[in-house]
């Protein structure tokens, strides 16, 4: 199987501080994977890395077959200004950016498209209500139908279960699987371990270097999890635990 993400002695942070350290490996085209691991263990910095928003420290991610832009990320939901005056039919509309242009009209076929997404994720009815109104979990429905209109190869869900009900949880976690059934390349930060052994496939356990990387069987095992927090404790107390020899 093919690689649509290749990770070459990766290293990603923040003023030169690394949160993400010498991380090598593939994800291959198609792939349902979780990215796992404590608080504060580079997860959400990974995903900026492979869509493009913060440059390597060094190392490189490679994108099989597509560029940054044609990437779906959807990040966390206290990165999105709900005070911002928009509609839910606009938000969801901006899926359509990469057809319509960032300064172009929606036409006929886009604006069908845009009500079929917001359909799709049960929001019927919405499409005129300001985002600011929305419970938590309306808001990341919509946000889904977003990256739905994106139609992207590769799509990114930064904790995208935090603080919502169960039920929106399993109609979300349904689409997650249409799109794995689509041949997608999907990569989702999770906490929730029980939803990870059920649903995902594959499995990265992070603690800023990769502990495991694969079935998430294996991946999740009592020794990987105890190993990751120490990693994460141990860089909290002494940052060159964490560092490779140069």
């Amino acid at each position: 199987m093919s690689a649509a993400i290749t990770f070459r002695d990766l290293t990603l942070g923040y003023d030169r501080h690394p949160a993400v350290h010498h991380l090598s490996g593939r994800v291959d085209s198609g792939a349902l994977l979780a990215v796992c691991g404590p608080n504060g263990a580079g997860k959400s910095t990974l995903l900026k890395g492979i869509a493009g928003t913060l440059k390597p420290l060094d190392g490189a991610v490679k994108l099989e077959g597509c560029r940054p832009r044609d990437i779906a990320y959807l990040p966390q939901a206290a990165e999105i200004d709900r005070s911002f005056p928009i509609n839910v039919f606009d938000l969801v509309a901006l899926g359509a950016w990469r057809s319509a242009g960032l300064f172009g009209g929606l036409g006929r076929k886009a604006r069908e498209r845009t009500f079929e997404a917001i359909a799709a994720v049960g929001l019927t009815g919405f499409e005129d209500r300001a985002i600011g109104t929305l419970s938590g979990g309306q808001m990341q429905r919509a946000l889904f139908a977003r990256v739905l209109l994106q139609d992207a190869p590769i799509i990114l869900l930064d904790e995208p279960f935090n603080a919502i009900d169960q039920r929106t949880v399993a109609d979300l976690v349904d689409l997650i699987g249409r799109w794995h059934g689509e041949e997608r390349t999907v990569l989702a930060v999770l906490h929730d371990l029980e939803l990870v052994r059920k649903h995902f496939p594959q499995t990265l356990l992070m603690a800023r270097e990769s502990i495991a990387w694969g079935d998430t069987t294996q991946v999740l095992s009592a020794e990987n999890l105890l190993s990751a927090r120490r990693m994460a404790e141990a860089f909290d107390r002494q940052a060159h635990e964490c560092e490779r020899a140069a």
